[in-house]
């Protein structure tokens, strides 16, 4: 059983940055995928960057590109999310996500995701 915990978030003026770290226990090796999805207030959760977790090909949604980067340190079995010139859109709570073996990509988001962490919340306001 795959555990995830966030860390990371924070209250941040609009332009500024945040690194988020998603460590992980349990055994992440069989993993394909790790993700961030995000939700933010009063809205439904939504995809923002997915890492292969052995290959390290990422996947972004549209609105990220460019401004946030999805990484993994397998030696420590923890994935980060850089993100940069933050704007108040991207306000939300952050999670990050596991599969057990098997995810995929398919129209701008990431399915099969087994193990979620908590959370950890971001605001942008200036």
């Amino acid at each position: 059983q795959v555990q995830l915990e966030e860390s990371g978030g924070g209250l941040v003026q609009p332009g500024e940055s945040l690194r988020l770290s998603c460590a992980a226990s349990g055994g992440i090796s069989n993993t394909n995928a790790m993700a961030w999805f995000r939700q933010p207030p009063e809205k439904e959760r939504e995809f923002v960057a997915a890492v292969l977790w052995n290959g390290g090909t990422t996947y972004y949604r549209n609105s990220v590109k460019g401004r946030f980067t999805i990484t993994r340190d397998k030696s420590k079995n923890t994935g980060y999310l850089q993100m940069d010139n933050l704007n108040p859109g991207d306000t939300a709570v952050y999670y990050c996500a596991a599969d057990s073996g098997s995810s995929w990509y398919v129209g701008g988001s990431f399915y099969g995701m087994d193990f979620w962490g908590k959370g950890t919340p971001v605001t942008v306001s200036s």
